[in-house]
C-alpha cells in the first residue's frame, strides 16, 4: 500500500502528476530563455559571493569580540558570544539575477548594540577586507530599516543588523526558533523576520529547484510588465515569490514552466480578498501583533493579503490600491492567454517577457510628480520620503470619479539639471527640460540603488528626518549650479462617461502641502510640484531604446462656412480663445501661478519651497 502523500499548505494538492515529456523540453526552453535574458549568473560570480560571505562571516564574529573586549567583558564570555550572519530576499531564495543585492543580516548577542554596529562595523571591515576591495560604504543608520550599504569587489550588499536576547550566537543557530524573538524591539523583530521569512517559504516548496526556476520567470515577467515594487503598490520580490510558493503546493511534482502557466490562472482567478497562506497561522507565548482581520479592523482593507508564514505573520502587501489591484489582475490575464499560447506552440516564451507600454501606448495624459533639491543628497533622502507617499496621491485620485484608471509607474527618473536662479528652477518644476545637464545619464530609482533613497522610501513618515547633508539654499547668479530632480508619473486614463474637463487641483493641493509639512521637507532645499503632460510631450529619455515616442494626432481640416446674413456666430467663429491644448505662450516667473491648457486636465501646479506658496491654477 502507498505511503499516504504529504499535504503541502492548507489545503490538499491539486494534482500528484509527473511532468511529461512535452513538459519537461517546455521547462528546458523556458531556462534557456532566462539564460537569454541575463537571469543567471556565470559559476564564477556566484563562487566570488560564496567566498565574499564566507570573509563577512569571520568579521561578523571578530566585531562581536571586538565590542565584548571594548566592554572589558570577561575573556570567557568572549570567547563563547560568537556571531552569525544570515542571508535573505532574493539571494536566500536563489532567484537573482546577476548585479542584484545580497540582503545579510549580522545577528549578535544581547551585550552587543545597534549603535556599536554602526560605530566598529566599518572600520572592522576596512581591517579585514583587502586593501581596495571596499567599492563603496554608506551607513545609514536612522533609517526605517538601518543598514550599511557596501559594495565589496564588484558585489552590493545591504548589511542589517540584530541583536538577540542570549549571551552567545553559535555557528549553528536556528534563525527559525520563535523563542529566539523574545526581548526584541520592533526595529529587531523586523531585522530577524527577514532570513525567518526566506527559510521558512524555502522549506514549504516541495521542489526547491522548481521553484526557484518558476520565481526567476515570474520575478522578470514583474519586471518587464512594471507590476513590481512594493512601496508603490504592486507586489515586491518576496510577495511573488510567496504567490509561487502557493502554486507550488498545489502541483508538488510539476516543472518550472508548468507552475509558470498554473499561476497565471490560479492567481489571476483568486477569490480575493481571501489570503494567500503557506501554512495555518501559529500563536506563540511572546503576543506580538499577526495579521487578523477578525481582531484588526485595517487589516480588514487589505486588498490582496499574501500573508508571511513566519511568526509574527505579516501581509506582504498591504499598499495594494484599488488601481494596482486592477492592474495585477490585467496583467496575469494577459500572462494567462500568453502562457496558453506558449503551451500549444503558438508562442514562444520570450513572448511573456515582452516590456509594458506605458508611455508608448496606454494613456493619452499623465501627471509628473517632481521633486526636487539643491544638493544630490538633500534629494537622494527627499525623493525616497516622496516615493513612499505618491500612492497616497494615486488613491486621492481613484476617488474621482471622472478617473477610470490612475497608474503609478513603479520607478522615478532621475536628472541633474543647470540652473542658473529662481526662474530656472521654476521651469524644471513645470517639466522643461532645457535646463538639463548633457553629460549626465537619466537613470531610475531602481539602477542607482541609492541606499539613503531607498533607506527613506522604506521608512516612509517614520524615515521622514533622515539627514539629507549640508545642502544650498537656491541661488541668483550667473554661474549655473547643480539642481537635482526626480520624476514619478501616472498615467490617467478618463472614465466613459466623464466630462472632457477634469479638475484635480484640490487633490494635488492637499497631497503636496502634506508632503511640504513634514519633518523631511527644508525650505530653500527642497521642492516639489506636480505638472499635467500629454504623451506626445513626454520627455525623450523615459524611452529606451526601439521605442518610439507618441505622435500629436493631427487635426482635420474642416471648411467653415459664412453665418447668414443676421445669424450670430458660433464661439469658435468668432475669433475668441477656446479650451484646447496650446502651448505657453511666456514662461511663468518664479513659484508664480502658471497657467498651462492641455484641454482635459485641470490641476494644481507651484513648487513649494521658502518662497511664496502658490494657489492652485488651472493648467
Amino acid at each position: 500500500m502507498a505511503a499516504p502523500q504529504r499535504q503541502w499548505g492548507t489545503t490538499p494538492s491539486i494534482s500528484w502528476t509527473p511532468p511529461t515529456e512535452k513538459e519537461i523540453l517546455q521547462n528546458e526552453e523556458l531556462i534557456d530563455e532566462l539564460k537569454k535574458q541575463g537571469q543567471y549568473e556565470a559559476p564564477g560570480e556566484t563562487e566570488k559571493k560564496q567566498a565574499l560571505l564566507v570573509q563577512l562571516q569571520k568579521i561578523a564574529v571578530e566585531f562581536v569580540k571586538h565590542v565584548c573586549r571594548k566592554n572589558n567583558l570577561p575573556q570567557s564570555i568572549i570567547d563563547s558570544a560568537g556571531g552569525k550572519i544570515f542571508t535573505y530576499g532574493s539571494y536566500r531564495l536563489g532567484a537573482y539575477a546577476p548585479g542584484s543585492d545580497i540582503d545579510t543580516l549580522v545577528v549578535a548577542p544581547r551585550h552587543v548594540t545597534r549603535d556599536d554596529f554602526f560605530e566598529h562595523m566599518p572600520s572592522i571591515l576596512e581591517q579585514m577586507l583587502p586593501p581596495g576591495a571596499i567599492e563603496e560604504m554608506k551607513p545609514v543608520p536612522e533609517a526605517y530599516v538601518p543598514i550599511i550599504k557596501l559594495v565589496i569587489s564588484g558585489t552590493d550588499f545591504d548589511l542589517n543588523f540584530t541583536r538577540l536576547a542570549v549571551s552567545t550566537v553559535p555557528w549553528n543557530l536556528d534563525v527559525k526558533d520563535t523563542n529566539l524573538l523574545r526581548g526584541l524591539d520592533d526595529r529587531e523583530l523586523r531585522a530577524l523576520n527577514g532570513p525567518r521569512v526566506a527559510d521558512e517559504l524555502m522549506q514549504l516548496v516541495p521542489q526547491n529547484k522548481t521553484f526557484r526556476t518558476a520565481l526567476r520567470a515570474i520575478k522578470l515577467w514583474a519586471q518587464r510588465r512594471a507590476v513590481y515594487g512594493n512601496i508603490v503598490g504592486f507586489p515586491g520580490g518576496v510577495a511573488w515569490g510567496m504567490l509561487v510558493a502557493r502554486v507550488c503546493q498545489l502541483y508538488p511534482q510539476a516543472t518550472g514552466s508548468v507552475i509558470v502557466m498554473k499561476f497565471f490562472r490560479i492567481i489571476g482567478r483568486w477569490h480575493w480578498p481571501q489570503p494567500i497562506l503557506l501554512k495555518e497561522s501559529e500563536d506563540h507565548p511572546i503576543q506580538a501583533r499577526v495579521w487578523n482581520p477578525r481582531l484588526y479592523p485595517t487589516d480588514k482593507y487589505h486588498l490582496m493579503p499574501i500573508i508571511t508564514p513566519a511568526y509574527p505573520a505579516m501581509c506582504a502587501t498591504h499598499n495594494i490600491g484599488p488601481t494596482t489591484k486592477k492592474i495585477i489582475i490585467q496583467e496575469l490575464e494577459r500572462g494567462g492567454d500568453i502562457t496558453d499560447k506558449i503551451s500549444f506552440g503558438k508562442l514562444q516564451w520570450k513572448d511573456l517577457f515582452t516590456k509594458h507600454t506605458f508611455f508608448t501606448k496606454d494613456y493619452k495624459y499623465y501627471l509628473s510628480i517632481i521633486s526636487g533639491s539643491t544638493t544630490k543628497d538633500a534629494q537622494a533622502s527627499w525623493s525616497g520620503f516622496i516615493e513612499s507617499k505618491v500612492r497616497l496621491l494615486v488613491q486621492s485620485l481613484e476617488s474621482q470619479g471622472s478617473i477610470a484608471v490612475a497608474r503609478l509607474f513603479n520607478k522615478g527618473f532621475t536628472r541633474e539639471h543647470r540652473c542658473k536662479d529662481e526662474e530656472d528652477i521654476s521651469a524644471v518644476l513645470h517639466g522643461e527640460m532645457q535646463y538639463q545637464a548633457t553629460n549626465v545619464k537619466t537613470e531610475t530609482t531602481d539602477a542607482i540603488k541609492d541606499p539613503l533613497h531607498n533607506a527613506v522610501a522604506q521608512g516612509g513618515a517614520d524615515a521622514a528626518a533622515v539627514s539629507n547633508g549640508n545642502g544650498v539654499a537656491v541661488h541668483n547668479g550667473t554661474e549655473p549650479r547643480a539642481f537635482y530632480t526626480t520624476t514619478y508619473y501616472v498615467g490617467i486614463e478618463l472614465a466613459q462617461d466623464s466630462m472632457k474637463k477634469l479638475d484635480v487641483s484640490e487633490q494635488s493641493r492637499e497631497w503636496k502641502e502634506q508632503q511640504c509639512r513634514s519633518a523631511g521637507f527644508e525650505k530653500g532645499r527642497n521642492f516639489l510640484n506636480i505638472a499635467a503632460t500629454r504623451s506626445y510631450d513626454l520627455p525623450l529619455d523615459v524611452f529606451t531604446p526601439g521605442e518610439e515616442r507618441p505622435t500629436r494626432a493631427k487635426k482635420k481640416t474642416v471648411t467653415k462656412k459664412e453665418p447668414a446674413p443676421g445669424q450670430k456666430r458660433s464661439l469658435d467663429a468668432s475669433g475668441m480663445e477656446v479650451w484646447q491644448a496650446t502651448a505657453i505662450t511666456k514662461r511663468p516667473r518664479a513659484f508664480q501661478r502658471s497657467p498651462k491648457k492641455t484641454g482635459m486636465l485641470t490641476l494644481g501646479v507651484g513648487s513649494f519651497s521658502d518662497f511664496e506658496r502658490p494657489e492652485a491654477t488651472s493648467i
